[in-house]
């Protein structure tokens, strides 16, 4: 992760995470996800939230765009750990 000058504040980046979970297509682009967002948020601001979501699985970054992934099931998060064969 890069070197930060200027931390994301926490409500930056749940506003950030909560309008790509909520939205309705599968993939977004920065540029539209920047027009969705509530508030302005600066460019390099938002390329370090996506690198926060990317490293925790949250988000997939692709050359398509954004992709929402995570999925809290419980019982998908014991079949990952345990490596059980769906």
């Amino acid at each position: 992760m890069q070197e930060l000058k200027h931390s994301p504040t926490l409500n930056t980046v749940i506003m950030v995470e909560e309008t790509l979970k909520n939205m309705d297509e599968s993939v977004i682009s920065v540029a539209e996800l920047k027009r969705r967002l509530p508030k302005q948020v600066n460019h390099n601001t938002l390329k370090i939230i996506l690198e926060y979501l990317e490293l925790s699985n949250k988000i997939l970054v692709t050359m398509r765009g954004i992709t929402w992934i995570h999925n809290p099931n419980p019982n998908l998060q014991k079949a990952i750990e345990e490596g059980l064969e769906l």
